[in-house]
């Protein structure tokens, strides 16, 4: 059974949450979809109404990307394999600072 895609309001519900999490607040934009004469700022319409469009047409595609296993691998560990961390040039870098 396919998942269904969620609704406008539960988009807006994540796009606000994820937002938040990050400090930024859609409610400090001009309500509506026009833009702010003075400031140009857009409308909080249209940025919610952007950001939708991003989440449905991106995210999607995002998370279903795999790395691409080498050849004759089995494909149950294929995917196992895409999800093992990168190869840094310098693992010291990013493993000291997380003691």
């Amino acid at each position: 059974m396919a998942p269904t895609p969620p609704t406008d309001t539960e988009l807006d519900v994540l796009i606000r949450a994820r937002l938040a999490s990050l400090g930024i607040d859609l409610d400090q934009l001009p309500a509506g979809s026009a833009a702010d004469p003075e400031t140009g700022s857009p409308g909080r319409d249209a940025v919610l109404a952007s950001l939708r469009s991003f989440v449905r047409g991106t995210v999607g595609a995002l998370a279903a990307y795999q790395l691409p296993a080498p050849a004759g691998t089995d494909p149950a560990v294929a995917s196992a394999l895409s999800q093992q961390p990168a190869p840094m040039l310098y693992p010291s870098i990013s493993t000291e600072w997380r003691k």
